[in-house]
């Protein structure tokens, strides 16, 4: 356990100094003695709550700390996920789906993880970005025939707003037939919050968003 919170803390300081060769090259190592699976479990996933928290509570993050952020994931994902067609991911075969952070939530690294995975796995992602209003959300899934929608929040005073789309399912009357998975480091902490604002379903990382997605597009009634 001690390396494990060694490592985490090396990551976090690599990325707070910018240092994307650094963060690249702890995760490779580890993922050589671990593998991918406990590198994500250990290490990845728990120092990209670490680095929105600390998000959550400074104004001083530069932008090269943020870029450094949201690319050290897509780093990481397409080298040890082997993906590999002209844009390093796989050819469309699912979905479409839809995700993005709730209204008044920023904190992107969670969601573009998730995005990655579910690219990896043959989805067709259509991320609408940080601060959606739940009318975007609904919009875009007609529009795009999406029968689920992937929302991302980081604390509850952003997670309670994903009330606002599942209050939009049901004026349009599209309960049943458009899913809501919903996800962030307050559902992990507050499982009962699935309920509360309204989720169909939740997953406690991203490597197992696509059986979630799966079962949630197919439990649609959109035929």
């Amino acid at each position: 356990m001690e390396k494990i919170i060694e490592t985490r803390e090396h990551l976090v300081e690599a990325i707070l100094n910018a240092d994307r060769q650094t963060a690249n090259q702890l995760l490779d190592e580890w993922v050589a003695e671990y593998g991918v699976e406990r590198t994500i479990n250990e290490i990845l996933d728990p120092t990209l709550e670490d680095i929105g928290k600390i998000w959550e509570c400074s104004t001083d993050l530069s932008l090269a700390q943020a870029y450094v952020s949201g690319k050290i994931s897509e780093d990481f994902m397409l080298k040890h996920l082997s993906l590999s067609d002209d844009n390093g991911l796989p050819t469309d075969k699912k979905g479409p789906v839809v995700i993005g952070n709730i209204e008044d939530d920023f904190h992107s690294l969670g969601r573009k993880m998730v995005g990655i995975f579910l690219r990896a796995s043959g989805w067709n992602v259509i991320d609408l970005g940080n601060d959606v209003l739940a009318t975007e959300f609904i919009d875009k899934a007609i529009e795009s025939g999406a029968k689920v929608i992937g929302i991302s929040a980081m604390m509850y005073s952003t997670a309670v707003n994903i009330k606002k789309v599942r209050e939009e399912i049901k004026k349009r009357n599209l309960t049943n037939q458009i899913k809501l998975a919903v996800g962030g480091a307050v559902f992990r902490l507050r499982p009962e919050l699935v309920a509360e604002v309204g989720g169909d379903g939740t997953t406690g990382n991203a490597m197992n968003v696509n059986p979630l997605f799966e079962k949630l597009w197919n439990d649609s009634t959109i035929i």
